[in-house]
């Protein structure tokens, strides 16, 4: 089951969030992050949080319509979002897309993009902003790349070093190269001849 989670970032764009999302996705909104799905006329499944980004009148809406509510206290030790990805766990997520996680304040922006990292979650988690595609990879792993010639494809590594790097089909290849955390190495390489692959060992 693939579950979209949107969050309380922004969306430029709603109509290309209407395109991406499928009429059998589970859907949660991550405390005001169900606004964005409220804009396509989606109504979420879940709604998780501490509802301070909801008005009362949104919450009472959604209660009247039968979506769980799953409230949780506003001093509380995780993000929104942190209890949405557990809860898309919980209810048997096979995969999970991050809507709207991006933009809006800094702090929320990079806490949302290293909680993907943050621990081995047991589905793939991918970040989608537009036609770009965030996603953690662990080792070892390959990774094959579809799509047009010309792509920018990065690898950052987010471990104190990524070993055993191999890029096969991109413009700039590596051969079992080590890439260190904080390195910008890996950024803006090109697909060339797809389908392209990433591999690493650890």
């Amino acid at each position: 089951m693939r579950t979209v989670i949107a969050v309380n970032g922004k969306i430029d764009d709603y109509a290309e969030l209407a395109r991406l999302l499928r009429p059998d996705d589970y859907l949660i909104g991550a405390d005001g992050g169900t606004l964005h799905l409220l804009a396509v006329d989606r109504s979420p499944d879940v709604v998780v949080g501490d509802l301070d980004s909801l008005s009362p009148a949104t919450v009472a809406s959604l209660i009247a319509a039968a979506i769980c509510v799953e409230r949780h206290n506003p001093e509380k030790d995780q993000t929104d979002l942190e209890l949405a990805l557990e809860r898309a766990v919980q209810d048997g997520a096979s995969e999970i897309v991050l809507v709207g996680a991006l933009g809006g304040r800094l702090d929320q922006t990079l806490a949302n993009l290293l909680i993907v990292a943050q621990r081995d979650w047991p589905v793939p988690v991918r970040i989608v902003e537009g036609d770009q595609v965030a996603e953690v990879l662990r080792g070892p792993g390959r990774l094959v790349l579809h799509g047009p010639v010309g792509s920018v494809v990065s690898a950052i590594p987010l471990s104190a070093a990524a070993a055993g790097v191999t890029y096969i089909g991109l413009e700039y290849p590596l051969c079992d190269a080590t890439l260190h955390f904080g390195s910008t190495r890996g950024v803006n390489n090109v697909l060339a001849l797809p389908p392209a692959s990433i591999s690493w060992r650890t």
